[in-house]
């Protein structure tokens, strides 16, 4: 379904006028060569209409699919300072993720202007890379232009998953799974990208109490499993297929054992849309509020 689609079914299709000039600016004849590490800052700088300027993209850069006929400088996280600068680039924007260190180091060296930006889990980020990405690649306009619809959908996005959800002790626990290989499952506790988007479909973060919870993310265990007691595992549908589908999910630590395991109630998202907080945060939020709550949500 196109961004055009969406704000209509949500309700704000008054904003998708506006919002399709932005998408549709042509790209300027322009000397920049921009290289961008990091799904999110990617798809935004295609939603910019900068698309013209880039010149290298990381392997997460997965959406739109046309971003993956890009030169890929590798994984984010294991970047090689050969493989970016040999792009002749003018300008590097990055995700906080982007490592290692001394290849980030090797880069500013270079004099090559580097930009990290601030990987804030909230919309308001959104709101600020946006801005952001559009004073670093000149189009100040389609910025303004892409923050204001963003936030009419925002304000739709809102409206829906309160009227899906229910309050209080009826708010389903959901328990987040990130297992993209073999032997090495992690579970999210606060202060994750994970966590943010189970508390803006108005789920319960099954490991993200205040008082028994935890921080970032840990090994998946058995006793970990049975302490977060979820109502329904949330997975990406990358980890899932990696796990070989729920009969393999389930035979992870302990999740077998759990209400969510003994029901089969697993919800899978794309990982770029469920973590990525790009310009589609508003279309994932629903995508999980309907997936626990309304449509999508037997299994």
């Amino acid at each position: 379904m196109d961004r055009r689609q969406w704000l209509l079914r949500a309700g704000a299709a008054g904003v998708a006028a506006a919002g399709g000039s932005a998408m549709a600016q042509s790209s300027a004849p322009s000397a920049r060569r921009i290289v961008s590490i990091g799904g999110a800052l990617t798809e935004t700088l295609y939603e910019l209409g900068a698309q013209g300027d880039l010149v290298g993209v990381d392997t997460t850069s997965l959406y739109p699919e046309v971003a993956r006929t890009l030169p890929s400088v590798g994984y984010a996280r294991s970047l090689s300072a050969e493989g970016v600068l040999s792009l002749r680039p003018t300008l590097i924007v990055a995700s906080e993720e982007a490592g290692p260190p001394a290849v980030l180091r090797q880069l500013e060296a270079a004099r090559v202007p580097l930009v990290v930006l601030d990987g804030d889990h909230r919309f308001e980020g959104v709101l600020a890379r946006t801005q952001r990405l559009a004073e670093l690649s000149g189009r100040p306009d389609a910025g303004g232009v892409l923050t204001g619809q963003l936030q009419h959908e925002w304000h739709a996005t809102r409206e829906q998953v309160t009227r899906l959800a229910p309050t209080g002790k009826n708010a389903l626990r959901v328990l987040f799974v990130l297992s993209h290989s073999i032997g090495q499952a992690r579970v999210a506790g606060r202060d994750t990208g994970a966590d943010a988007m189970i508390r803006y479909a108005s789920g319960i973060n099954a490991l993200g109490d205040a008082k028994d919870g935890f921080t970032g993310y840990k090994p998946l265990t058995p006793e970990a499993s049975i302490l977060a007691a979820p109502d329904v595992i949330l997975v990406t549908d990358q980890g899932l297929a990696a796990a070989g589908g729920i009969d393999g999910l389930l035979r992870l630590p302990g999740l077998a054992q759990t209400p969510a395991g003994r029901a089969r109630r697993v919800v899978s998202i794309d990982v770029l849309l469920l973590l990525g907080f790009g310009p589609r945060l508003p279309r994932a939020t629903l995508a999980l509020a309907q997936a626990l709550y309304g449509r999508g949500a037997s299994t």
